[in-house]
């Protein structure tokens, strides 16, 4: 008889939709499962950016702590906002079949974005992509869930707010009048979701795996070992984006200045059979052309 797996979920609608998609993948193969949502520090906390509230893994901390204490048995993440380094104990199990990685800018009616524009965004790397590109622009804060930054934006009388196109698709709030920012390098592993279990727990383990999918877990990992050698989290803003194409490897990594003036970028393509380390490399060929001098100006700013 196989054991009850417990999900710890954020308790947002988007957190529930994720966490409640790997509870029917399991229960189809015959496993029993139960969710138990908790709320995080990052859903608590609205009136500060997430650079500001000085926690690695915020919106996923109170799962590890949960996890750790046994009170759940796996944990379910957009993986975006995992550490890249995950806390001693707990491990990566599964990485689902990526979604949408792009993001997008849902607007107003009459949009021009050659006049003065007012757009929102809790993201740095978002903020400083999007002032490279529109210098002219204010860009403001926003934080919450996605139902509540729809609202703001409604509410608001910002031109836009930009936002992953994969979370609004998963609860069905993609509006009408949105646009696809093609030129954004997204987050490293955004649209992608990620089981965590305890280090000791092998039968989560086995269990979870059952749902990994190879091809995004590769893509995944090297987006983010460009991440972590550059030393980013949530403290840079910090683009990477990887696809496999027939037996190939393609990759874009991006760093840039808090106020988008400055951008630093680094593109290969390699055989597919020579991804270790891919990730590290390039982060390490965009340290040596002014990276390192531009992640000490970000520190000192931050």
């Amino acid at each position: 008889m196989s054991k009850l797996i417990r999900i710890g979920t954020r308790d947002s609608q988007l957190a529930l939709w994720q966490a409640n998609t790997v509870k029917e993948k399991l229960e189809l193969l015959g496993y029993q499962t139960q969710l138990v949502p908790v709320k995080s520090t990052g859903d608590l906390i609205l009136d500060k950016p997430l650079y500001e509230l000085g926690i690695t893994g915020v919106f996923t901390k109170t799962l590890d702590v949960a996890m750790l204490n046994g009170q759940v048995d796996i944990a379910v993440h957009s993986m975006k906002d995992v550490p890249t380094l995950l806390p001693k104990g707990i491990v990566q199990t599964a990485v689902l079949a990526r979604a949408s990685s792009q993001d997008i800018l849902v607007h107003k009616p009459m949009l021009d974005l050659n006049q003065p524009c007012t757009i929102a965004t809790g993201s740095l790397r978002r903020k400083a992509q999007w002032l490279n590109r529109y210098p002219q622009h204010e860009v403001v804060g926003l934080r919450g869930n996605v139902n509540t930054r729809l609202q703001k934006l409604e509410d608001s009388a910002w031109q836009g707010a930009i936002f992953a196109k994969a979370g609004l698709e998963r609860i069905h709030k993609l509006p009408n009048t949105f646009m696809a920012l093609d030129w954004m390098t997204p987050a490293p592993a955004q649209g992608a979701m990620v089981i965590v279990a305890l280090e000791n727990d092998t039968y989560n383990q086995e269990t979870t795996a059952k749902l990994n999918h190879e091809e995004s877990e590769i893509c995944t990992h090297i987006e983010r070992e460009f991440l972590s050698v550059l030393e980013g989290g949530c403290t840079a803003p910090i683009g990477a984006f990887a696809q496999i194409i027939e037996n190939e490897l393609h990759f874009k990594g991006e760093l840039l200045a808090l106020n988008g003036k400055t951008k630093l970028s680094v593109e290969k393509t390699i055989d597919l059979t020579l991804y270790s380390n891919f990730g590290k490399n390039c982060a390490l060929e965009l340290l040596g052309n002014g990276g390192t001098d531009l992640m000490e100006v970000i520190k000192r700013e931050i």
